[in-house]
């Protein structure tokens, strides 16, 4: 314990680093379990839409959907969330909706569009496409 102080009081930088990024991953791990958007596994999402009907949305860019992308997901292009034109996906505004990217991260954006546009069960896939791939899952190619 006492060369743990006597560290801290000699790198006090180190140690105002180290606590503000500890601080940053308690309060993202808090925002993520209190969201109302969910992280689901890819054995999540396979559940959702044989059970719940749900529709898997991708999100990555049209030259990647078409090389490979989750059976029976449907391309959803960026330029729609971000003028707020979900019409063609209202149709499924009670039924779980997973937002698919490349690795999970650019995904949450345009399912807070979701949720702000009324539809009440949007979830992400956690890891995108990547955990998808990693789990040996089934994808398809785009025949156009």
């Amino acid at each position: 314990m006492e060369q743990l102080i006597t560290f801290a009081n000699n790198h006090p930088l180190l140690c105002a680093a180290w606590a503000a990024i500890v601080f940053m991953i308690v309060v993202i791990s808090i925002r993520i379990k209190l969201s109302p958007v969910k992280q689901v596994s890819p054995q999540e999402l396979t559940f959702l839409v044989n059970k719940n009907d749900g529709l898997v949305i991708d999100i990555r860019a049209e030259k990647d959907f078409k090389v490979s992308h989750i059976l029976d997901s449907v391309y959803f292009a960026t330029d729609k969330a971000n003028n707020n034109d979900f019409t063609s996906l209202e149709k499924y505004k009670d039924k779980p909706i997973i937002v698919v990217c490349t690795a999970g991260l650019t995904a949450s954006k345009i399912a807070n569009q979701l949720l702000k546009a009324g539809f009440n069960q949007v979830n992400l896939l956690k890891g995108g496409m990547n955990a998808w791939l990693a789990a040996g899952l089934p994808t398809a190619k785009s025949k156009k």
